[in-house]
């Protein structure tokens, strides 16, 4: 086995797949399969950002076309009719991700409802501005964010986080950037690194990952990175002033009433009695660390009946079904909620996570057409004779995807479906691929800016100017990506 940190060995040139059309009729081999890979990745970059096409769209129209154009046949790609048994490239890359991905998404969805439909975000935050008072305020709003993170999404955790953000600020007198800096940057390190989230879920899936590696990893790395961005909080935030947003403390007030309303009227009756803290934090860390006993009995133990049954409830399916159970009683039921109640909400937030999923199987499909086609065994060959490490090769790749498009999960599923081939052709460990994954999620997050809807969320929430913005939001997502890419780095050195 050779050390995954060094450069990898050059290969003999891709043979030309058994196909016939396309380009491969006039440049042949590698070099056909090549110039295939840079159209398609050009046409999907133009699609999304000149056309505005959706990205689920773009990625299936340029797989289908990366696939015709290197020779796949069209029965190859969708099948047929005629024969139930032949093999279709598009549904096999579409079912193959989601029957892994989809249920882990939607459980940790319905989760993150509960638990902020519930008031678990504010009680997080009031305790922990308790603990350290008002002088480490900017640290306890870091801490909720990358607790309150896990399991929920990046814009949900804005909506809910936002208005004790506004309240913490204009408690102080300070820069409200003191306080919604450490919070985002929470927010968006569990986002891009940890399960149940749609990104490591998904890269988990295409390069075949124990959930227990990434989450291992991604802490390992996260914490180092959210840390980096603290301490560049903490000194923008003492240079660049901006006044909590007035009319976006009045329009939280608004929503936060809408909300209680609509509870109401679907059986919720808003507590006096804050829900514990430490329900909380047993409900979000329940199924993490089922999760990483699974994966490390596999180590530990020998075969045997203990290690069945650690192996079961550490399943992501049963870990976060378990974590939904405990939610639903401690949360719902034992605080009055009704089972209607319970549904209405599981089933609400259900809604966005369709187009979710939709991108992450598009993603799957262009992972396999790049397989079925001999594209990807062309660019592995390629990047082998460049001499850069995997893992340098990933992230530089996300960061490039990243920084075109805008969208963090459409970086880390092409990526990852391009550097798969990479990683199976040597005897990498799954400690090395989770390292692989984190450091295409550092990718995925690189240089936030105008292109990417964070962007405008963070300026429009916050009362950030578009010019400050970049100053800070833009930088901090940056310290993040290259502080969380620079301990995976070091990391690949020694696992």
């Amino acid at each position: 086995m050779s050390h995954p940190f060094l450069p990898l060995a050059a290969s003999a040139p891709a043979e030309a797949p058994p196909h016939t059309g396309g380009l491969l009729l006039f440049l042949e081999g590698t070099a056909g399969l090549l110039t295939v890979a840079a159209i398609g990745i050009a046409l999907l970059l133009f699609l999304i950002i000149k056309v505005r096409l959706q990205p689920f769209v773009a990625l299936l129209a340029v797989s289908i076309a990366v696939g015709l154009m290197a020779g796949l046949s069209v029965t190859e790609l969708f099948g047929t009719v005629q024969r139930s048994d032949a093999v279709s490239t598009i549904e096999s890359g579409m079912g193959g991700i989601l029957g892994h991905v989809a249920i882990i998404i939607g459980l940790g969805t319905m989760l993150g409802a509960i638990l902020e439909v519930s008031g678990g975000a504010e009680v997080l935050a009031g305790r922990l501005l308790g603990l350290f008072g008002e002088k480490r305020a900017p640290l306890a709003m870091g801490l909720t964010g990358l607790i309150f993170g896990i399991p929920v999404f990046f814009d949900v955790g804005i909506f809910v986080l936002a208005p004790i953000v506004y309240a913490a600020a204009k408690r102080s007198g300070k820069s409200i950037l003191l306080y919604c800096l450490p919070l985002l940057a929470g927010l968006s390190v569990t986002h891009a690194f940890l399960p149940p989230h749609p990104g490591p879920v998904a890269a988990a899936g295409l390069l075949d990952v124990d959930l227990g590696w990434v989450i291992l990893m991604g802490v390992v790395c996260g914490l180092p990175a959210v840390v980096a961005a603290w301490v560049y909080s903490a000194w923008i935030g003492k240079r660049i002033f901006v006044a909590v947003p007035q009319d976006m403390v009045e329009a939280a007030q608004e929503a936060k009433d809408a909300v209680v309303a609509e509870q109401r009227a679907s059986g919720v009756e808003p507590r006096e009695t804050p829900v514990p803290l430490g329900t909380v934090l047993g409900i979000i860390g329940t199924p993490l660390l089922l999760i990483l006993a699974s994966t490390f009995s596999s180590i530990a133990l020998d075969p045997s009946t203990l290690r069945s049954v650690i192996e079961f409830f550490g399943h992501p399916f049963v870990a976060l079904t378990l974590a939904l159970f405990l939610a639903y009683y401690l949360l719902g039921i034992r605080r009055g909620w009704s089972r209607k109640s319970l549904e209405t909400v599981s089933t609400s937030s259900l809604k966005p996570v369709g187009n979710i999923l939709l991108v992450v199987g598009a993603g799957g499909v262009f992972g396999a057409v790049l397989k079925a086609s001999g594209v990807a065994q062309a660019l592995s060959d390629t990047f082998n004779g460049v001499g850069l490490p995997v893992i340098v090769l990933s992230y530089l790749i996300s960061v490039v995807l990243r920084v075109a498009q805008g969208s963090a999960t459409v970086a880390i599923v092409t990526t990852a479906g391009i550097v798969a081939p990479l990683l199976a052709e040597g005897d990498h460990s799954q400690a090395f691929v989770a390292l692989v994954i984190m450091a295409i999620s550092a990718g995925s997050i690189f240089a936030s800016h105008v292109n990417d809807g964070g962007f405008w969320m963070v300026a429009k929430y916050f009362g950030i100017s578009e010019r400050d913005t970049l100053k800070t939001w833009t930088v901090l997502e940056s310290v993040l990506s290259v502080a969380g890419f620079a301990v995976a780095a070091a990391l690949s050195l020694v696992v």
